[in-house]
């Protein structure tokens, strides 16, 4: 067909609300050169921190133990506790040496003026709730033995800015670090908290204003608004509401491009084909899908916006496949189409691209380890948009990656991935760009996956149903 249907939505897809994500030395950078009020900006950090500790429902009576370091992420500590104290808690100061800095200097002075008591750091208390102010992330030259103890508390840990111990810019962990229910951190979220194993020891992680402005992301989180979904028109028929030809489902493997086609419909595809060298098979688990061998898939090319080619797709049937790749304009390739051959065949004919490995998958076709500079230097290198499967999924078109973090574990389930490139194929197909298909679909596959796992096992067959109750 010669263009993709009109949908309700801006077809570019500008991703304007996505979350900025600053590595720690970039936001380092710009924590140095802000010129504004540092002390209004800590007493609003500390204040963040004493309303992440009060929705936790720790109030009058309750005991709370603040870890406070030298430096200004202590000094955020000091703020916390005494506005914490002003609530009537128990609240403590355990400090590692005194404070260094004229913001924290001043944090202390005042909370002691309101009655904290504050104690050189030692063996570990029992308390309702840790507050870690100690270093917000990495420590150079090891924790100080003072810490390791507190890193096993059994108070849960509200941590300010990151956990001590995990590193900021890779969220990676060497030594230990306190794993915290809730972390607070300012202004934008760092690459430490949304990377590595960073998700599992931030916990929720909760972004305060305070007042500090810039830096260049890094990477960026995508939320609600940054997923999409066309609305059909009043006049819409099954051809001009988005039409996609899913290639596979060889013998075996029948299944994938099911879960594939499914998918594809329910999220709001008018037509969905599967060209497959078994379309007996396929019509009979799937008979509302339009069935056709991959020789005939050839002839009827040109009535499909989108070709997803991959979904149970075998080396026995790669040949035919790429043929079809070949002469494709939009083409999504997943599992059996990841091969450095079938992307070639995809860019040689000037094809717009998506694919969608996971890491393994990734490494095979661009011969580097799955990661995100790896993943934006080979969209670069194919003009492909890459989804590279993980938890955060992420998305690059060459630029700063957007990160999904819908779903989690419940989708590391066989052929979940096949019912992905329907999804996105459908909003594809329904208007979207491919870089905005590509997050929205994931957006939306992770969040039906988790609804999903309240109150079932999530298997394919059934995310394929499920799906639809998100198309929008």
């Amino acid at each position: 067909m010669s263009g993709l249907p009109a949908c309700d939505v801006d077809p570019t897809g500008t991703l304007g609300q996505v979350k900025p994500v600053l590595t720690a030395d970039e936001y380092r950078r710009v924590d140095q050169a802000y010129t504004g009020d540092l002390d209004r900006a800590m007493d609003r950090a500390g204040f963040g921190v004493a309303l992440a500790v009060a929705g936790r429902g720790i109030g009058y009576g309750s005991r709370v133990i603040v870890l406070a370091g030298p430096g200004n992420n202590g000094g955020d500590g000091y703020v916390a506790a005494r506005y914490l104290s002003q609530r009537g808690v128990q609240v403590e100061v355990h400090a590692l040496g005194a404070p260094r800095t004229p913001t924290a200097i001043k944090a202390a002075s005042l909370a002691a003026a309101r009655g904290v008591p504050v104690t050189r750091l030692g063996s570990v208390v029992e308390a309702e709730l840790v507050v870690d102010a100690l270093f917000g992330g990495g420590v150079r030259g090891g924790l100080p033995s003072e810490i390791a103890a507190w890193i096993d508390t059994r108070s849960p840990v509200v941590a300010v800015d990151y956990p001590t111990g995990l590193d900021p810019n890779t969220g990676e962990v060497e030594e230990g670090a306190f794993h915290a229910v809730e972390t607070v951190t300012f202004q934008t979220l760092k690459t430490g908290h949304v990377i590595g194993v960073g998700p599992d020891y931030c916990g929720e992680v909760i972004v305060v204003d305070i007042g500090i402005e810039g830096g260049e992301p890094s990477m960026w989180v995508a939320e609600m608004t940054d997923a999409p979904r066309p609305r059909r028109s009043r006049t819409a028929h099954k051809w001009s509401a988005g039409s996609v030809l899913v290639v596979g489902g060889s013998t075996g493997m029948t299944g994938a491009a099911v879960f594939a086609g499914r998918a594809a419909l329910g999220f709001g595809a008018g037509s969905v084909a599967v060209a497959t060298s078994r379309p007996d098979l396929v019509a009979a688990l799937a008979p509302e899908l339009l069935t056709f061998g991959l020789d005939e898939a050839q002839d009827r090319l040109d009535r499909f916006e989108v070709v997803i080619a991959g979904p149970g797709l075998s080396e026995v049937d790669l040949d035919k496949a790429m043929s079809i790749v070949a002469k494709a304009s939009n083409v999504l390739l997943d599992a059996g189409a990841l091969l450095p051959r079938v992307v070639d065949a995809a860019v040689e004919g000037t094809a717009n691209i998506v694919v969608t490995p996971h890491a393994g998958e990734f490494e095979r076709i661009a011969g580097a380890e799955a990661g995100a500079l790896a993943a934006g230097a080979y969209s670069k290198k194919t003009g492909a948009t890459v989804l590279l499967k993980g938890n955060p999924t992420l998305v690059s078109d060459g630029s700063a990656p957007v990160l999904v973090r819908t779903g989690g574990p419940e989708l590391a389930s066989i052929g979940t991935g096949d019912v992905l490139s329907g999804v996105i194929g459908a909003l594809w197909a329904r208007g979207l760009d491919p870089h905005t298909a590509a997050v929205s679909g994931a957006y939306w596959h992770g969040v039906a996956g988790a609804d999903l796992a309240r109150s079932r096992t999530v298997t394919a067959d059934r995310l394929a149903s499920y799906v639809a109750r998100y198309a929008g």
